[in-house]
């Protein structure tokens, strides 16, 4: 079992800011920046994507599609050294995420934990995660839609930094961010994105 400071250095991180990190690791080396901008009102980011949380990456790449922006921080460090590239979420602050924030209505960061078979959501946009909800587990994949390991209610966590400062995260275990979970997953959540967008649609005038 970790000691004390151990767990602490775990949840906080080596790292403070992305500054912080890029003084002391190697773009093109350790790590790498994919950040596509689009013309659609969301963002799916995965800020510890790569290495650093495996299938991370590649499950918000399969969300995004075509459609929707993109931005992923990724380890490029060989297997066991890339925690030291993650920053923890209300601290993660890349100019260029922050970039394409400042312009998205809805916002979903896609993490990975611990655990068995579930995906854990959190966030402050309680009707975005309440449809997320329904159609994952329509699409048959275990949920817990008020995750209290991995609520993602910080307000300068990532996925709460938006344009309504209020979004969604996933935490997904290793086992469900295998790649051949992630064209169901994707589909699910790119479902729950449309409906979320039509939830905000100004209502027609009437005549």
């Amino acid at each position: 079992m970790p000691s004390g400071s151990e767990t602490l250095r775990h949840r906080v991180g080596k790292y403070s800011s992305f500054a912080e990190l890029a003084r002391h690791e190697v773009h093109g080396k350790d790590y790498r920046v994919r950040a596509l901008a689009r013309a659609s009102p969301v963002l799916i980011l995965a800020p510890h994507g790569g290495l650093i949380e495996d299938g991370t990456s590649e499950l918000a790449h399969e969300i995004a599609g075509l459609e929707h922006s993109l931005f992923s921080f990724e380890g490029l460090k060989p297997h066991g050294l890339n925690r030291d590239l993650h920053i923890t979420s209300h601290l993660f602050d890349h100019p260029q995420c922050l970039e394409l924030l400042a312009r998205s209505d809805v916002v979903l960061s896609v993490h990975g934990c611990r655990g068995d078979s579930c995906i854990h959501l959190g966030g402050l946009d309680q009707p975005f995660i309440g449809v997320l909800a329904r159609e994952l587990l329509a699409a048959g994949f275990p949920v817990e839609a008020a995750s209290r390991k991995y609520p993602g209610l910080h307000p300068y966590n990532v996925c709460n930094r938006g344009t309504r400062a209020a979004g969604a995260q996933l935490e997904v275990t290793f086992d469900l961010r295998h790649e051949r979970h992630a064209a169901s997953i994707g589909l699910a959540v790119r479902r729950a994105i449309d409906e979320r967008l039509a939830l905000m649609a100004p209502a027609p005038r009437r005549r």
